[in-house]
């Protein structure tokens, strides 16, 4: 049996639950596991480069996460319309959805990089980053702002092709794209010379750029990733088409994108600004407190793969569904999601607790980063199976259009609770140990509160395709609003 199964292999809509969101999400780990390759070659190779560049990227990756957050909903709102068409065989609607997300997303992201590229430093100096790190983080940021839509149209692609239920295309575009990037790291970073002070040519080779090297070789190869998911969907061979004659930017149709992009985009947006926020406490330690915190939020990104995977699942799983008119279906969906994804991260978790010393060790030989880095680890290991349960039910509820309510669930527990909960243990009871235990406190709230909200039933109008009336498109037959019920099993 294959591990991992194309588009026409998989029926959403009909039969069991486990296999088909098991087959679905295996492509989004691995494409995930393959885009935080990125962050942790970054990572390893400015680690070796100076403990200062190491800080600086810390700084760094919370800006990028920020700038992505303002646009992102774009791409929640194209997955879910092309999701729930899918799910009601309008072909045509779907390609319409993802033919306008590709327009306003690029438009987007070009504006967002044009307006964020002279706020770096100020805002990066604002965060607290000192001033031997505040030059590498500015340099890094500047490039990111610039590559901003080619980075920005690469997600697009993976969001649109995973509402029609293709996540293996992603998958193996991803996997170029980031050889080419590891490839690229060490040589852009610490410089690469053929040739020293040979006649006529003089020195022959890459020159060192450090932080701004990474920045280079992220940007360069997530741009070769866009330009070959853009040429995929043209073409119309795998998932989803998108189509010239319907990039022409429809305003009207704007309309129903925003509805369900910028509650999305509210919740990026707020988890980015929450984790910035967080850096102005992290900030007021020394760099090896920043640099361990830099290094544990990257050994999250491939712990957290599972539970990212499965919400994007459970997010196309509901959409399709709801717009076949199988609302319990969607709702089991989440209650599988969430039971197996905590039993998978809680073993996790327990095993990181126990070893955490080598596990940071891999991104630095410097003692006094190990020491701070295992006692992060340790804080939070212990909640990684409740992250699992709130992704889950804010995934399927993304899925059903409700993005405001996700947005809400993670607002609350970012900004409502670890923030708080970080300032006030750090400042008045455990210093730096302190901020590690915000996010122990927040991960279990989390997904207590979604769990509660999940029960309540709040799934509101699920269909979020609407009618000829409400801009749906060319021809749009619309579909019926209807309740979605959602009760305990």
């Amino acid at each position: 049996m294959s591990f991992f199964k194309g588009q026409d292999e998989l029926e959403l809509t009909e039969g069991g639950i486990v296999k088909p969101l098991f087959f679905l999400s295996l492509p989004i780990v691995v494409t995930n596991l393959m885009q935080t390759a990125y962050n942790l070659a970054d990572t390893f190779w400015l680690g070796q480069y100076s403990t200062e560049a190491l800080a600086a990227i810390s700084f760094a990756f919370p800006m990028v996460f920020l700038l992505i957050s303002l646009g992102m909903g774009l791409s929640v709102a194209g997955s879910v319309l092309v999701a729930q068409h899918t799910g009601a065989d309008e072909t045509e609607e779907a390609e319409y959805a993802a033919s306008q997300t590709v327009s306003f997303a690029f438009i987007v992201s070009a504006v967002l990089g044009a307006v964020g590229y002279p706020f770096v430093r100020p805002f990066l100096d604002f965060l607290g980053a000192s001033p031997d790190v505040l030059p590498g983080a500015t340099a890094y940021m500047q490039v990111i702002a610039l590559g901003l839509p080619f980075m920005f149209g690469f997600f697009v692609f993976i969001a649109l092709m995973r509402g029609a239920g293709d996540t293996i295309t992603p998958m193996f575009v991803m996997g170029g794209t980031v050889v080419i990037n590891v490839i690229l790291d060490p040589f852009l970073i610490h410089g690469w010379t053929v040739v020293e002070n040979a006649p006529l040519v003089g020195t022959v080779g890459f020159p060192a750029l450090g932080i701004e090297g990474a920045a280079i070789a992220t940007v360069f190869s997530r741009s070769l990733a866009m330009l070959v998911g853009v040429a995929i969907m043209l073409s119309g061979s795998r998932g989803i088409q998108i189509n010239l004659s319907d990039m022409r930017p429809d305003f009207e149709y704007l309309r129903k994108i925003l509805a369900i992009g910028v509650p999305a985009s509210v919740e990026g947006t707020g988890r980015a600004l929450s984790i910035n926020a967080l850096l102005l406490i992290v900030g007021l330690y020394s760099t090896t407190v920043v640099a361990a915190y830099g290094i544990g939020t990257r050994v999250f990104s491939v712990i957290f793969l599972p539970a990212i995977a499965v919400a994007r699942g459970v997010e196309t799983m509901t959409g399709q569904n709801i717009g076949a008119g199988k609302y319990d279906r969607a709702q089991r969906a989440n209650y599988v999601a969430a039971r197996v994804l905590f039993a998978v991260l809680a073993v996790a978790g327990v095993a990181i607790f126990f070893v955490p010393r080598p596990i940071v060790a891999v991104f630095t030989n410097d003692a006094a980063v190990i020491d701070a880095g295992a006692t992060f680890l340790k804080y939070v290991s212990l909640s990684f199976g409740f992250i699992g349960i709130m992704r889950a039910f804010t995934g399927g509820f993304r899925g059903a259009g409700e993005t405001l309510v996700a947005a809400v669930i993670s607002i609350v527990t970012l900004a409502g609770i670890r923030l708080p909960v970080a300032y006030v243990a750090s400042e008045f009871w455990l210093g730096a140990e302190g901020i590690w235990l915000a996010f122990f406190v927040s991960n279990v709230a989390g997904a207590v509160i979604a769990w509660l909200w999940f029960r309540r039933g709040t799934w509101r109008e699920g269909d979020v395709r609407g009618s000829p009336e409400q801009g749906s498109g060319p021809g749009t037959p619309g579909g019926e609003d209807g309740e979605v019920p959602v009760t305990d099993d």
